[in-house]
Order: structure tokens, then sequence, then C-alpha cells
């Protein structure tokens, strides 16, 4: 970076995508399928664990976690891995001795821990949503593609076969033109709004646990006292360390359209909530993304555009739509001009409204892989992104940060628009917000000293 860039503007300034990709990169050989990858994890308690047990083919060499009580089985179960509660430790003193990484920390901690351990070549897997806010996840896509490093995010639907199944028929034109959808989650299941502003009153003055080291659990967050109304997984619904339920489950129950419509980069985005909180995200929410026509990969003509409808806190969509008494928890609703396609669930096999059934595409070829491990989809996902760097193949892994950048982006832009509580217009190659100025506030991030992104270069 020159000199005359001072880290103020470094941090507020898109030219942070363009130096983190000049680091020199490394030519890495391909190696055989039988050959054992050395993994480090961020994040080794809770969904950390998960991660490390569905990579555990592979030769876990060290872990890092902030909380010795939660991660202590992983702990005991490796315990010749290095074990760590800073993971910048971990990657500086282990660096040799890593080829691959998790990431697997609340939101506010995935940009910052995926981008060390990309700085030293070390290939991803972050859990989603990817990033805890727009800039950060056009940082990571950016990077991830000019060092040619192999990552996925960690949204497991995108490996179930029958999602892959569902992308094909509707990119075969099974259901025609798709011009609505309608996503919901039955999200939060933690405190959020008013409920957390209470939690937050309430465990006022507490004592740090023995087990945790809060200093490092707040991270690049700006530094406060402890306070248990955050933790465990409460966390996701204060801002300054979640995305709400829209970061928590927008990556899981968007991505069978953002898949099948290769939705990227929306135009407009306008939302309605709870009532608003600056600590805490709103009980409920609604939102709608609007997306351009675009010429897309599959097809001969452009997908027109398309108006995405997410509902959280329990709001649903009109059942009448799937033809349906009532909705479940979670799902997807897809109108086309065909027929509607309903998933009842996060991901995996839906239904065709009109009465038609799967079989009756079987006609349609299968275009996209199949993880061996079939409807263990979180172990596929998992699996596809080891067999992706051992081949050292980016396009492998399905969900890369090619695919996950962009959606994460559009995702967390809901975030956006319901604290502005207006409609947005939005420029993505600008990365602005056209028609108030005063949302762009919350596009990019503010770190703690010490956690500021330029530290990275």
């Amino acid at each position: 970076m020159p000199r005359s860039i001072t880290r103020r503007r470094f941090v507020y300034s898109s030219a942070t995508i363009g130096a983190l990709a000049l680091l020199p990169n490394v030519t890495r050989n391909v190696l055989g399928a039988n050959d054992k990858l050395r993994l480090a994890a961020i994040g080794a308690g809770g969904k950390g664990a998960v991660d490390i047990d569905l990579c555990s083919t592979e030769y876990v060499t060290a872990l890092c976690d902030v909380d010795k009580r939660n991660a202590g089985a992983m702990f005991k179960r490796f315990d010749r891995a290095g074990h760590y509660t800073d993971f910048r430790q971990m990657l500086e003193k282990e660096e040799k001795n890593i080829d691959v990484v998790t990431v697997s920390t609340p939101d506010h901690l995935h940009a910052i821990a995926a981008l060390t351990a990309m700085r030293m070549n070390k290939h991803v897997y972050c859990q989603k949503p990817l990033s805890h806010n727009v800039y950060e996840a056009r940082l990571l896509t950016k990077v991830a593609r000019d060092r040619k490093l192999i990552t996925q995010m960690g949204n497991q639907g995108h490996a179930h076969p029958g999602t892959r199944r569902m992308v094909e028929l509707v990119q075969a034109g099974a259901i025609g033109d798709v011009k609505e959808i309608h996503v919901w989650t039955d999200r939060p299941i933690w405190p959020q709004g008013k409920r957390a502003i209470a939690a937050l009153k309430q465990g006022k003055g507490s004592k740090v646990p023995d087990h945790l080291d809060w200093n490092m659990w707040l991270g690049p967050a700006k530094e406060r006292p402890y306070n248990p109304a955050y933790l465990p997984f409460k966390w996701r619904g204060f801002w300054d360390f979640g995305t709400g339920a829209l970061g928590d489950m927008g990556c899981h129950n968007m991505d069978t359209p953002f898949f099948a419509l290769e939705l990227r980069d929306p135009v407009a985005v306008s939302a309605k909530s709870s009532e608003l909180f600056d600590e805490a995200a709103p009980e409920w929410s609604t939102i709608v993304y609007e997306f351009p026509a675009q010429k897309v990969s599959f097809g001969t003509k452009k997908r027109p555009a398309v108006k995405l409808h997410w509902y959280d806190g329990r709001k649903k969509p009109d059942a009448g739509l799937a033809k349906q008494k009532q909705l479940p928890g979670n799902g997807v609703i897809m109108v086309g001009t065909k027929d509607t396609l309903y998933i009842p669930s996060y991901w995996g096999a839906g239904q065709f409204v009109s009465g038609r059934k799967v079989s009756d595409f079987d006609h349609v070829p299968i275009t996209l892989p199949r993880t061996p491990q079939g409807g263990d989809n979180d172990r596929g996902h998992h699996q596809e992104w080891v067999a992706a760097v051992k081949a050292n193949k980016p396009e492998m892994a399905l969900s890369n940060f090619d695919y996950a950048g962009p959606m994460t982006e559009a995702v967390l832009l809901g975030n956006v628009a319901m604290r502005a509580q207006q409609r947005i217009n939005w420029d993505a190659k600008a990365m602005k917000v056209t028609n108030v100025p005063e949302a762009n506030a919350s596009i990019r991030g503010c770190y703690r000293q010490g956690w500021e992104l330029d530290k990275l270069v």
C-alpha cells in the first residue's frame, strides 16, 4: 500500500480489495484423493465442532476457541493438535502445519478470521453468512478469486441432491419464467427487539466466566463489559455481532432461488419491521428484493426481472400460493408462468402446485454434480470443498466465494434497507445506496483498534 493512504482512508475505501490481492501467490500442487490435508479450525465448539467433525477425514493440526468449556470436547478428542484462544497466534505459529482453515465464529469475526488465513494462502471454509456486512463480502470474493484459493460457505443445503435437482428443473423451464419468489423462516429463536434489550439490562454487571476469553470474543467489536445476553448463540440478535434472522437463515432459505436463477445485485430493496433499536435486530421483518432482468448461463434468453419477498419472525406469505392450508416454519415458493414450485423446508426437494411430479421430469438431464455422500448434504458440502482443494479446482466447490460472496451481499442489503426503514436503490458496481446517503453507513463496518482490516496487509 502507498504510504500516502492513511489507516482511516484504508478501512473505508474499496482500495482494500485491490491491496490484499497484490500479496504474492503460492503455487500449489494437485494432491491425490487419498492425501490428507492439514486442517486448523477457528471455532471448535458449537457449529465449529460440527465443521471439524465433517472434515475429520483430514489431519486436524490446530484448534482455536475463546471458550475452553464450549470447545472442551474437541480439545480432548484432538489432544495432539495445538490448542489456542487467539486465532492470529494459531495461524502464525502453525502456518507451516496448515493447508486449510474452517471459520465457525460469530458473524462479526468471519471476514477478519477468513482474511487472516487467506493472506497466508490457506483455503477457507467459512460459515454463513459469509460476512458481517456487504463490504466484507465483496472483499472476501475478490481476494479468493485473485489468489486462486479454494473456498466454500457453510450453507450446506447447496449440496443437497434435492436442491440440485430443483435447480436443474427450474433452469430447464419446468415452471416457466419466474418473476415472483417467497421465502420465509421461523427465526429468530433467540431474543431480538424488546426481549434482547431487556436481557441486556438484566445481565448488566455480570462477571466474565473463567472459561471465556471475553476480549477475544469481542474481536473487532467495540469494547464493552461482558453480558450473558450475548452468548451463547444469542449474539445473533445484536447488530454488533450478528445479522439477525435474515443473516442467519437468508443464505440457507434463499439458496435455491439464487442458485436456480443466478440472482445477484438487486437494484432496490425495501423493508418493514417491528420496532427498531440501535443495539438489536427487530422481532420480525418483511423485505422485498428487486432483481433486474439479466443474461444467465442457462437457456437462450434473458431471465426476466424478479421480486423476492422475505419473511421472518413467523411472518409468512399467503399459503394459497402453494395451495396449502398452512405453511411450515421455513420454506420457499417460486411462482412461474407455467407452474409454482413449493419447497416446504430450508432446502431440498419440492413439489409442483399443479400436481405434476418430480419424476415427470426424468428426461431432464443431470447437469450438476452430486456428492458421494448423497442425502447427507452437510457432510457432502464439506467433503466437496475438501475434494476441490485436493484437485486444486475452485469451481468444484459450488458455494465458493464467487457464488457465496454476491449472495451474501444481496442478503445483507435487506438489513441495510431495514435499518433505513425505506426503499433503497442500489448501485452494485459502486457499492453504494444512491437515494438514501445515510444508509451507506451500514454497508461497511467499524473496527476496534488493533482489529482494523488494514492490519491484514
